[in-house]
């Protein structure tokens, strides 16, 4: 795998996000991440079914002009295009912001307690998952501000229209960089964590492997056994079933209030 470090991104307070690239004519990860999840952890892990990624990065094409003495390069702008299939109605796109709000943003960091207008507090989580970023290693002095671009997300095959868009329609302004894919990933269960690992795979413009990622999401207890937990600490509270001695505002309300106790996952509708 080489001596490359391990990357990492946090997306969400709930998900973490690895990638452990990998030289191109050597084995990835893959197998020893799946060996360790089985041998390692007290929760056996239990393999919940496939998932998939497909991301498009897109960069604009410089100007032919040239540029004079006094003026600043133009920082690169960028267009991502993210699927996910366990998103299978939404597509993400992650975008630069136009130059003149770029420039505005950085002025306003300039100044002691202040938030740009449309960038993320330092606190708050960046929201693409594929993005990565190695914790030791320092920004580039002439890097673009991540936190100025926007995401905003459309249905899915709305996704596939604009980047065909971009592609054919906008060529002169936008050139296609690269295509990367993940095509066979497995998703495990582990307690109360959900594991998805995946081969990162560059189809575009030369094929090529490039890693493996890992995407640990904390899921919680199940709502049913939460729910199961709270009605059984109610009955202990009352030292047991409920009897005739005690108190019931129930009885006239015509709704039986008994926790039923073949209550199943695919009776509720959806995970809070």
């Amino acid at each position: 795998m080489g001596t490359a470090s391990i990357q990492y991104r946090t997306y969400a307070d709930s998900n973490r996000v690895f990638f452990i690239p990998s030289n191109p004519n050597a084995s990835t990860a893959f197998a020893t991440i799946t060996e360790r999840l089985h041998s390692s952890l007290a929760d056996e892990p239990i393999p919940v079914g496939r998932w998939a990624l497909e991301h498009k990065l897109m960069r604009d094409t410089p100007s032919c002009l040239p540029t004079s003495a006094s003026q600043r390069p133009a920082q690169p702008r960028y267009m991502q295009f993210l699927s996910l299939t366990y998103f299978p109605n939404h597509g993400f796109i992650y975008t630069s912001p136009p130059p003149g709000k770029v420039s505005h943003a950085h002025h306003g960091a300039g100044s002691p307690g202040t938030v740009a207008p449309g960038a993320s507090s330092p606190a708050s989580p960046t929201p693409v998952p594929q993005q990565t970023a190695t914790p030791t290693q320092a920004p580039a002095p002439n890097s673009q501000d991540h936190s100025s671009m926007v995401m905003t997300t459309v249905p899915l095959p709305a996704c596939s229209t604009l980047f065909q868009h971009f592609v054919y329609a906008c060529q002169p302004f936008w050139c296609h960089r690269h295509t990367v894919t993940v095509p066979g990933g497995v998703v495990y269960d582990v307690g109360d964590f959900r594991v998805r690992i995946g081969d990162v795979r560059q189809t575009q413009p030369a094929a090529r492997v490039r890693g493996t990622i890992v995407e640990i999401e904390w899921k919680g207890p199940s709502l049913v056994t939460s729910i199961a937990s709270l009605f059984s600490q109610s009955k202990k509270a009352f030292g047991g079933p409920r009897t005739s001695d005690l108190p019931d505002d129930d009885g006239d309300s015509g709704i039986d209030m008994a926790f039923p106790e073949g209550l199943e996952e695919a009776d509720i509708d959806g995970e809070i």
